[in-house]
């Protein structure tokens, strides 16, 4: 109560102060403030009510507010009324200004961070269309591989630390689920075969060529290329004799090649007397040969062929 009444009167001598400076700037003369206040043209009415009502209450409290001011002083002080009309407007603005309350501080809520696992398929293994792939497992958490047609069921569940085969057809992408993530893994397509003969003897060099060389030697080498050699339909059809395959370092089928025609002079002559159209117009004769490769999954075919070249049977 004590701290509210020393406001009070703070507001009050404030107040006439400031009235009492602006009587000075403006009028410059003797000036009776009852007059002053209940002159209704001089200043505006809300102003006068105020002032009306702090001088009732001073002077009924007995002080005497009569003023003597200077008479010489004529000239308008116009940057003091610049200064004092400034003050009264930040006092009006002060006046009813209430202090925000702070908002409530909300307390933040918590947001559980979700860790991100990273991928259980290593970027090097890699999948491909119509064939049997293996997906190893190198994470913590199961992982399942799914058709994007059917993400409900998956196409097949490795378990972490483990690695299992399955096979897939025509998809280009699947999609690996592990914990509560997933991703897109590109499928690459499944190339066709590829057939490379190679002629690894001089003997179809000479002017004379026999037969009974070229069925005892390899007279060709057949190499197939293929990602999945193991699901490869081969077959080769001419008058030849083939053994493999067999694979080299970088898992390939190897077939040897060699002529079969006669196994005597005689037979030989009867095969002449039924393939004279054979000859070509230099004398040799040709026999023609092919390898045809059939991949049983994606349905690739492949058919690659040479020729053998030969004059008689034997020197």
């Amino acid at each position: 109560m004590l701290n509210k009444n020393r406001d009070s009167k703070f507001v009050i001598y404030q107040v006439l102060y400031i009235f009492v400076i602006t009587v000075l700037a403006l009028k410059g003369a003797d000036l009776d403030l009852r007059r002053v206040a209940l002159e209704e043209e001089t200043v505006s009415k809300s102003v006068r009510d105020s002032l009306i009502s702090v001088l009732d209450s001073l002077y009924s409290l007995g002080i005497d507010f009569s003023i003597k001011i200077d008479p010489n002083v004529v000239v308008e002080n116009e940057q003091m009324r610049e200064q004092l009309a400034a003050l009264n407007k930040k006092l009006e603005v002060l006046k009813d200004y209430v202090p925000p309350t702070p908002p409530d501080q909300k307390k933040e809520e918590k947001v559980e961070e979700q860790t991100l696992l990273q991928s259980p398929i290593s970027v090097k293994q890699t999948f491909i269309q119509y064939t049997w792939n293996i997906a190893r497992n190198t994470g913590t958490v199961p992982a399942g591989i799914y058709d994007p047609k059917n993400l409900n069921t998956p196409i097949v569940t490795v378990p972490p630390g483990q690695e299992k085969r399955f096979d897939l057809t025509d998809q280009t992408e699947v999609v690996l689920k592990f914990g509560s993530q997933e991703e897109r893994i590109k499928v690459l397509p499944n190339k066709p075969p590829e057939v490379k003969i190679e002629r690894v003897t001089t003997k179809m060099n000479s002017a004379n060529i026999y037969v009974k060389e070229l069925q005892r030697i390899t007279v060709f080498k057949v190499t197939i290329i293929d990602q999945r050699p193991d699901q490869l339909k081969v077959t080769y059809t001419g008058p030849i004799s083939v053994t493999g395959p067999v694979k080299d370092s970088n898992g390939n089928l190897i077939y040897n090649v060699s002529l079969k025609i006669a196994n005597t002079e005689n037979a030989f002559d009867s095969w002449l007397d039924k393939n004279g159209s054979l000859r070509e117009a230099d004398g040799r004769y040709k026999v023609n040969f092919f390898f045809n490769v059939l991949d049983e999954i994606s349905k690739d075919k492949v058919q690659v062929g040479d020729s053998f070249f030969f004059t008689e049977f034997s020197n």
